[in-house]
């Protein structure tokens, strides 16, 4: 007889309904009860269940994250910012794309003897990967509210040198110290090993979509193979 485990109460060596052949899902029938059609029955393979998890929890991830929450617990921590706009989630990436090639001296190709930390609309863009339209009027949001200065570029004047002010570091220490604060939260019982071995495979895993960063790209598809079918 099947026992139940006290983490799950589910019988012992048997797996979730979705994942488990003898347990049928409703879902998987139409409102007329005849069973939906399944990959197997066309002759397809059965989806790997293990990319089938990934897949619900990075979506389900992605939709946590994207409540306003995280704005509005930074604006309780930081002064009010000029120009009477409300931070905006555009305006924190603007601070961290600013931050980051301040620290490692990123910048847009040009003469050897420019200045290594000058950091333009034109890196931002490259570093957020937006257009650079896009990226001049992000900027110049996050100028507006007070958070980088803006002075012009020592070696062309038609181009603008970048950096945080005071309240945009503070706006990034901040947004750093929630982030750090909240992950800790979520990991509350993970043992030490854990964290760092889903470091490193975090790591890995978003490495690789860097580098193939075909699922954006492949939404077409996904839309003409549904249509052929």
């Amino acid at each position: 007889m099947a026992t139940d485990t006290s983490a799950t109460k589910r019988p012992a060596g048997r797996t979730t309904a979705e994942h488990d052949p003898a347990v049928h899902d409703p879902a998987d029938h139409d409102t007329s009860g005849h069973e939906r059609a399944t990959p197997e029955s066309h002759g397809e393979p059965a989806p790997d269940p293990v990319l089938t998890d990934i897949s619900v929890a990075l979506l389900q991830l992605r939709r946590a994250w994207a409540k306003p929450d995280l704005m509005k617990r930074i604006r309780a921590q930081t002064p009010a910012e000029t120009g009477g706009r409300p931070l905006q989630i555009s305006n924190l990436m603007v601070v961290n794309a600013v931050a980051a090639l301040t620290a490692t001296g990123e910048r847009e190709p040009g003469p050897a003897d420019e200045p290594s930390c000058e950091v333009t609309v034109g890196a931002v863009a490259e570093r957020l990967e937006i257009d650079p339209s896009t990226a001049s009027r992000l900027v110049g949001h996050a100028i507006d509210a007070g958070l980088l200065s803006r002075r012009p570029s020592p070696v062309d004047a038609r181009r603008a040198n970048l950096g945080l002010t005071e309240a945009g570091r503070r706006v990034k220490q901040v947004a750093d110290r929630f982030r750090r604060a909240y992950f800790d939260e979520l990991m509350s019982g993970w043992s030490a090993r854990e964290r760092t071995e889903f470091a490193r495979l975090l790591t890995r895993f978003v490495d690789a979509a860097a580098r193939a960063p075909r699922y954006a790209d492949g939404i077409d598809k996904i839309f003409e193979e549904a249509r052929a079918e």
